[in-house]
């Protein structure tokens, strides 16, 4: 499996600025159900995903409410535990075995140290921001599919209805019939 990451592609970085912050990744791999975060630990880290799939989630009283989900081609971590350095309220697991390019928050200092070009990896962080928006109250279910059909069909591949349902947060019987539709 390739480990590089097309940072110039992102139109942020020059070749010798990819290169650097390519150096300092690290691969990590996961089993399935192999934790990347655990809630009220810090984010310390942000992941780009290589293969596989991770979830995001909380614990309600009787089972995981998903609040994001990450495919390949996807950057993950806990967003407001990373900037604020506070536990996290959620929990990131791995779906399936699953290879990440690990970023640490401290490599990530030691690379806006050298410039402050790397300022600009806050770019990459917005995308981890996008993980609610499916839930939002405005949109009823079948606009909340739609949107996710639209954005991350690749999701519907990688992960169980049920897991995909609580994403929504709609019944798993409601997006049954959602999806009926379609």
């Amino acid at each position: 499996m390739n480990n590089q990451i097309e940072w110039t592609s992102l139109g942020i970085f020059l070749e010798r600025e990819s290169q650097q912050i390519q150096s300092r990744l690290r691969l990590k791999q996961l089993q399935k159900n192999e934790f990347l975060l655990r809630e009220g630990m810090l984010c310390q880290s942000m992941y780009f995903i290589q293969s596989g799939c991770v979830y995001e989630y909380t614990m309600g009283e009787v089972e995981e409410r998903v609040t994001a989900l990450y495919g390949p081609g996807e950057w993950c971590m806990n967003y407001s535990s990373f900037i604020s350095q506070s536990p996290s309220q959620t929990s990131i697991k791995a779906y399936a075995a699953t290879q990440v390019l690990e970023l640490t928050l401290v490599e990530i200092h030691a690379l806006i140290a050298l410039s402050p070009v790397y300022l600009q990896l806050g770019k990459l962080l917005e995308g981890a921001l996008h993980r609610s928006q499916y839930g939002d109250a405005a949109m009823n279910p079948t606009e909340r599919y739609h949107q996710l059909l639209k954005d991350k069909p690749q999701l519907l591949q990688l992960f169980p209805l049920k897991m995909i349902a609580s994403y929504l947060q709609i019944a798993p019987e409601t997006l049954s019939r959602v999806r009926a539709r379609f």
